[in-house]
């Protein structure tokens, strides 16, 4: 049974969501953190690229390769599939330099590494997300499966994208809970401005994130045309 509903409004809203979102950890990391750098005397602004880029390399140019069939539900096949794949290649390149910076920052101040949950979902959300880009890269690109496979493969190619969208969505707000946590225990102002930021952020990503899953699993048309289908039926 299909939603009922065209995923056009809701691209629109994750494209509004996303901008906020990336306003909004760019202030964050920019006017409270103090900046970002690639190396540095104070440690923290190497960690900043961090969730910088984190969010806006990885979750939401990834989302943008989710959301292109349906953003773009007119273009040619073969193009949008291109378009999608360099899209998740660059969230997942993006997303490792993400990682790096924060074993950087860790190595350079002293801390240790992969000691939390974050940091665990964080390493294998990532294996996860280059598993999938490489089996969609052999199987429907190159050297590409046969029809009949690639058509089967399909819906576990799409649900299997999504379960891992989703589990980078959620370790996303682990992470601004796991930094905000510090800060506090640190002396930041639990009611403060900065505590406020963050948490909205991750409201907005939460938000941000569920209009992507009912813009990928929605069609583009009521009757969706030949082509791509988000998830098939049967």
């Amino acid at each position: 049974m299909g939603l009922g509903v065209r995923a056009a409004p809701f691209t629109y809203v994750a494209h509004a969501l996303a901008v906020a979102a990336a306003v909004m950890v760019l202030v964050w990391a920019i006017h409270f953190r103090g900046g970002l750098a690639i190396e540095a005397t104070n440690k923290n602004l190497i960690f900043n690229v961090h969730p910088v880029l984190m969010l806006i390399g990885y979750i939401i140019i990834g989302s943008e390769a989710i959301m292109v069939y349906k953003v773009f539900p007119t273009l040619k096949h073969d193009t949008a599939k291109l378009v999608h794949l360099i899209l998740h290649g660059i969230a997942l390149v993006l997303g490792a330099v993400g990682i790096y910076f924060a074993f950087k920052n860790h190595n350079e101040s002293g801390i240790a590494n992969l000691y939390s949950l974050h940091s665990w979902l964080g390493i294998g959300t990532i294996t996860l997300y280059g598993i999938q880009w490489i089996f969609g890269f052999v199987t429907f690109f190159f050297p590409g499966a046969a029809p009949n496979l690639r058509r089967s493969l399909l819906p576990w190619h799409i649900l299997f994208g999504l379960f891992v969208y989703i589990l980078a969505l959620a370790n996303a707000e682990l992470g601004f809970l796991e930094k905000l946590t510090f800060l506090e225990s640190s002396g930041l102002d639990k009611y403060g401005t900065e505590a406020f930021l963050v948490n909205f952020t991750a409201l907005v990503v939460v938000l941000f994130g569920a209009s992507v899953v009912v813009a990928a699993v929605a069609p583009a048309r009521l009757e969706e045309p030949q082509g791509y289908a988000p998830i098939p039926e049967n």
